[in-house]
C-alpha cells in the first residue's frame, strides 16, 4: 500500500487527524519560541551543518579513530554491515552471558533493524522502557514518530490500554496516574534486568564515548543497574571532537521537543566497574546513502524530528501511512534509498513547500532531495503511469504559451459551469478532501494585456 491510500484510511478519522495535526504543530510552536530565544541560533545551524559534511567527508578515519579510542576506555566495539548481523551480534552478546531479560531505551536503529522480535523468539524479553515506545509495545504497534513514538493515541486509549496490561482502574485517562502506573511497572522490570540496551544521540571520536539523551532518565536505570550495556549506532552518528558536542545539545532538544535541553545527556566512556560495554556500529546501507552525491547530506540527520513537526503532509496523515520506520520528509529520503519499490510514492508524500528544511538543526536541503527523488524514480520508471503521463503533458503546456493560455481558458470555463457533482467525482482526487479555489472570469495575462497605461 502506497502512502496516499494509507493516509486516506487516516484522514477518514477527520477529528483524529485534526487532532493529530494541532498537537504536532503545538510542539512547532515551542520549537520556534526556542530558536527566536537563542541569539546564535543560525549560527548553530551552520556550525552543526558544517561539522556534520566534515565527518562524512572523513567518515573511515573518525571511524577507526572511535574504535581505537573506544576500545583503549574498555568497551568492545562490534561492526556490522546490515540489520541481520547487527542482530545476530546483540543476540550472541546476550546469550553467551546466559541473558534472558533485557530492558531497552528507545533506539531508532534497533526499529530499523526489528531486533525485538528477533530476540523475541530465540527467547529473550525485551521490555522498551522509554514510555512512548512502552505504550506502542505494549499495543503491539510500531511507533508513529521518532521522538514521540505514541503521539497517535489519545489518553482514553492509553487508559484502556494500561487497565488491559497493567491492571489500572477502568476508564482512568489522568496522565498524572498512568504515568506513575507506568513508572511502577518499569521500576520492576529494571530491576530484574540482566543486561540493558540504548541508541546512541553522538558518538565521539576523539575521546571513544558514546553519548545518550533522554527525558525520562530510563537509558540511564537500563545502564547502571543491570552489568551489560550494549549502544547501538549508525555510522553517521560520529562527531570528531568532545567540543563539537555542546553545538548539537543545544540544537537537539529545541528541535525535538521546545527544550532548552534534554533533562539527561549522559555520557558513556567505557564500562562501569565490574561491567560491560558493547558498542555496535552499524551500516545497513548507509555507505550507498554516502555513494549518493544529491542525498548524502541526509546523513548529518541527528533525528530530532522537526521536520515531521512541522510538515503538513505527516500532521495531516499520521506517521503509519508512510509505511517505513523514520516517516516523514527525512524517512521519505531514506526509505527510497534502501528500498526504492516499495517506497515510491513517498517522495510525492511532500507539498515542496520547503519548511522541512527551514526548520532542520542541521540545514538538511530536504525539499531539494526530494524533489530529486522524484526525478530518480520516474527515471527507473517507479511512478505510475497516469502520473508520469500527466506531467508530460504539464511539461508540454507549460513550454508553449499558447497551450498554457489555451488550457487557462478551457479550465475557468469548466470551473465556472461544470456541475459540482461532476467536478468533484472520483476523478478528483485532489478535491476529496480540498475545495477548488473559485475561478475568475479573465486570467492575470488578460488583464494585463487590457490595462490602461494612461
Amino acid at each position: 500500500m502506497g502512502h496516499p491510500e494509507a493516509a486516506a484510511r487516516f484522514v477518514a478519522d477527520d477529528a483524529r487527524a485534526h487532532w493529530h495535526d494541532q498537537a504536532l504543530w503545538f510542539v512547532r510552536l515551542k520549537r520556534d519560541r526556542q530558536a527566536h530565544g537563542l541569539p546564535e541560533w543560525e549560527e548553530l545551524r551552520s556550525c552543526a551543518a558544517q561539522i556534520k559534511a566534515h565527518t562524512v567527508s572523513r567518515l573511515p578515519q573518525y571511524l577507526e579513530e572511535f574504535e581505537r579510542n573506544a576500545t583503549a576506555a574498555g568497551a568492545v566495539v562490534h561492526w556490522a554491515r546490515d540489520a541481520e548481523e547487527h542482530n545476530r551480534i546483540v543476540h550472541r552478546i546476550l546469550s553467551e552471558r546466559g541473558v534472558t531479560r533485557l530492558v531497552k531505551s528507545k533506539s531508532m536503529l534497533t526499529e530499523e533493524c526489528d531486533l525485538n522480535p528477533y530476540l523475541e523468539a530465540r527467547g529473550i524479553e525485551v521490555v522498551d522502557t522509554d514510555l512512548g515506545e512502552r505504550i506502542v509495545q505494549l499495543a503491539g504497534e510500531k511507533p508513529s514518530h521518532i521522538v514521540l513514538p505514541a503521539i497517535h493515541k489519545k489518553k482514553e486509549e492509553i487508559g484502556v490500554l494500561f487497565h488491559e496490561h497493567l491492571g489500572t482502574q477502568e476508564g482512568a485517562s489522568d496522565p498524572t496516574y498512568l504515568t506513575e502506573a507506568a513508572r511502577g511497572h518499569l521500576r520492576e522490570r529494571f530491576l530484574a534486568a540482566q543486561a540493558g540496551l540504548t541508541g546512541v544521540n553522538f558518538a565521539i571520536a576523539e575521546t571513544g564515548g558514546v553519548v545518550v539523551c533522554t527525558n525520562e532518565g530510563n537509558a540511564d536505570m537500563g545502564t547502571s543497574l543491570p552489568p551489560i550495556h550494549i549502544a547501538c549506532m549508525g555510522v553517521e552518528k560520529l562527531i570528531p571532537r568532545l567540543a563539537d558536542l555542546g553545538v548539537f545539545t543545544r540544537l537537539l532538544a529545541r528541535s525535538a521537543t521546545g527544550q532548552p535541553a534534554t533533562t539527561y545527556t549522559s555520557h558513556f566512556h567505557g564500562p562501569m566497574k565490574g561491567g560491560e560495554l558493547h558498542v555496535v556500529v552499524v551500516d545497513n546501507g548507509r555507505s550507498a546513502l554516502l555513494a549518493a552525491e544529491a542525498h548524502r547530506r541526509a546523513l548529518s540527520c541527528i533525528r530530532c524530528g522537526a521536520c515531521m513537526n512541522t510538515c503538513p503532509v505527516f500532521r495531516r496523515s499520521g506517521g503509519y501511512s508512510y509505511g517505513a520506520v523514520i516517516p516523514g520528509p527525512i524517512g521519505s529520503i531514506l526509505s527510497p534509498a534502501r528500498d526504492p519499490a516499495r517506497h515510491a510514492s513517498l517522495p510525492f508524500a511532500s507539498t515542496l513547500c520547503g519548511s522541512c528544511s527551514d526548520v532542520c538543526p542541521v540545514r538538511i536541503d530536504l525539499h531539494s532531495q526530494l524533489l530529486a527523488w522524484r526525478g530518480e524514480l520516474a527515471e527507473k520508471r517507479l511512478v505510475p503511469a497516469g502520473k508520469r503521463l500527466a506531467m508530460k503533458a504539464a511539461s508540454l503546456v507549460f513550454r508553449h504559451p499558447a497551450l498554457y493560455a489555451l488550457g487557462g481558458r478551457v479550465g475557468r470555463f469548466l470551473l465556472r459551469h461544470l456541475p459540482r457533482a461532476l467536478l468533484y467525482g472520483r476523478w478528483n482526487a485532489w478535491g476529496r478532501q480540498r475545495e477548488l479555489p473559485p475561478a475568475p472570469a479573465r486570467s492575470f495575462r488578460e488583464l494585463y494585456d487590457g490595462r490602461d497605461d494612461g
